[in-house]
């Protein structure tokens, strides 16, 4: 918020004074399914700024306000009762712990000055999210929620980001207090030291077939300025992890491609050639997107922290402050392009092109992934988003879609859960009204939040719901084929999506034929509201393309 900004007086009431501080830290939203112990927050509330946004789970409300953390930079704040509501929030915790989204979770608490109920509904939920939160406390007395509020928005969005749990007993939230809220400041990184700056240029001026990797922390802080004008001046082949995607546009000629894969796949063919990578936004949570061995390629760590050494990641230079000014900085240092054989590159990038662009046009009904990417490509614009739930489908799109901008593609490739991506289109929608976004999901994530589709309606969003059908949890029933087990175990019976989505005033479209995708794609954007589209998909690919046709790949000489 602005320095201008007036002092807030000291309420009278402790939730008054912790809505106060919220204020303050500029929360547009607060997510939420209350309970009993929560009600003097929530007509605190009643007379805010603050958006109440009620959800129909909590989880849903969780992955909701970290996805408004990962879109925004700011701090995306929920709120959940005491018990169950408490621990329906740990998967949205850990979606944000490992995805590095600032999230703010505020759960409710019996009384902790009398209680005359026992141990009715009462957990250590303190203690539990410990694990998966930078910070996790109880509120004791009224008087310490400035210092806390603060404490907890600057540990939440400082690098590396991450979730924070707030418990408010409900005798606390009603006490008096006479404290008044903390302004916030701004939070400046150091800046990487010239001798290092230096030494990473010569080591870049040294390589002979150098490359750049953009991994998810590059994915944050306006990152893509600095990185678009790196690669543009020194020329510099690139690639990115999944979470990477779109901090530079997947349509330049420098671009080589997504590692979907850990290794063995074309892009593999560019990694293994190269004997530097200056690897930007590294982050351990990602599925490697190389391996490491002693003797073999070097690398420059890039990033706001300092590497954590493992046995496949063992940079010998690490460039630690703002990731921005630092590649900034040593772009200045190189002065231009760097002076390097680019052709195998080259022709990787041609034979990767080509590869993805196979089945783009195929007319085979069910839909085969490879159509369903391209027409989801051809109806969303460059700043439009898709928001991945979790299944085989992911590693498709990764693939396949190349992304024009950050933030376009949101997946998750950290913690990978199900059920979030149905929630985080809708925030991505909320907060881009006049943007398209399209939820992707698998028919097994889409229904374990599916209960979502009557906020989105209720909210009034713009949203195409993309439901994968194939009556399986698809990615597990694949491994299962390829480890040679029995097809057994991992079907299930889906309901009529199309009356489905009626039943909660959203439209359904189930497609027939697959010359009808992208026209009802393109219907359902041009009508506005909540649509839910039932395609029927072959993930018979999966096995051809995925397994037999890489493991024939060889690599260009």
């Amino acid at each position: 918020m602005p320095d201008s900004h007036p002092p807030a007086s000291a309420p009278s009431k402790a939730s008054d004074l912790l809505v106060a501080a919220l204020e303050r830290e500029g929360v547009e939203y607060i997510f939420a399914v209350p309970g009993e112990e929560n009600l003097d927050l929530l007509e605190s509330l009643r007379t805010s700024s603050i958006e109440l946004v009620l959800t129909r789970h909590e989880q849903g409300a969780g992955f909701m306000a970290a996805t408004y953390g990962r879109l925004t930079g700011k701090t995306g704040v929920c709120m959940a009762t005491l018990g169950p509501g408490a621990t329906n929030l740990a998967t949205a915790a850990a979606y944000a712990h490992l995805g590095a989204m600032p999230l703010i979770m505020i759960t409710g608490q019996k009384p902790i000055k009398k209680s005359k109920q026992g141990r009715f509904q009462i957990i250590d939920i303190v203690n539990l999210f410990d694990p998966i939160c930078k910070m996790s406390k109880q509120i004791v007395h009224g008087n310490t929620i400035p210092a806390l509020i603060r404490e907890a928005f600057r540990t939440a969005e400082e690098e590396r980001p991450g979730a924070v749990l707030l418990e408010l007993p409900e005798d606390i939230a009603a006490e008096e207090t006479d404290a008044s809220v903390l302004q916030p400041h701004p939070r400046h990184y150091a800046v990487a030291g010239d001798a290092v700056l230096n030494e990473a240029a010569e080591m870049i001026r040294a390589a002979k077939m150098p490359l750049l990797l953009v991994g998810a922390g590059a994915n944050r802080r306006k990152a893509r300025s600095a990185l678009c004008d790196f690669t543009d001046l020194i020329q510099i082949p690139f690639f990115n992890t999944q979470m990477g995607k779109g901090v530079v546009d997947e349509r330049s000629d420098l671009f080589l491609g997504t590692a979907a894969l850990s290794d063995g796949d074309y892009l593999h063919c560019a990694i293994d050639r190269a004997d530097l990578i200056i690897n930007v936004g590294h982050d351990v949570v990602e599925k490697p997107p190389f391996f490491m061995e002693e003797g073999g390629t070097k690398v420059i760590h890039v990033n706001y922290k300092a590497a954590q050494v493992d046995r496949v990641y063992f940079p010998q230079l690490e460039v630690v402050g703002d990731l921005a000014q630092s590649i900034t900085r040593l772009g200045k240092i190189l002065g231009g392009p760097l002076d390097f054989d680019r052709s195998y590159f080259e022709r990787v990038k041609r034979e990767t092109d080509e590869h993805i662009s196979e089945g783009a046009d195929d007319p085979r009904f069910p839909v085969i992934p490879q159509r369903l990417v391209a027409d989801t490509r051809k109806v969303m614009d460059e700043c439009d988003i898709i928001a991945l739930d979790n299944g085989i489908y992911k590693l498709w799109y990764a693939r396949n879609y190349k992304a024009y901008q950050p933030n376009t593609v949101l997946l998750d490739n950290a913690l990978a859960t199900m059920g979030a991506g149905l929630p985080s289109a809708m925030m991505a929608a909320k907060l881009n009204p006049d943007r398209r976004v399209m939820a992707i999901c698998g028919d097994g994530g889409f229904m374990m939040n599916s209960q979502e589709m009557e906020t989105a309606v209720r909210l009034g969003l713009n949203l195409v719901v993309t439901v994968l059908n194939d009556s399986a949890y698809g990615m597990i029933r694949w491994k299962q084929a390829h480890a040679g087990f029995g097809d057994w175990g991992l079907e299930f019976n889906n309901p009529d999506f199309v009356q489905y989505a009626g039943s909660y005033g959203a439209t359904g479209h189930r497609i027939e034929r697959t010359e009808d995708l992208l026209p009802t794609f393109e219907k359902a954007f041009d009508a506005g509201g909540v649509h839910l589209i039932d395609v029927p998909v072959d993930y018979s690919e999966n096995q051809r393309v995925l397994i037999e046709e890489l493991a024939d790949k060889v690599c260009l000489i």
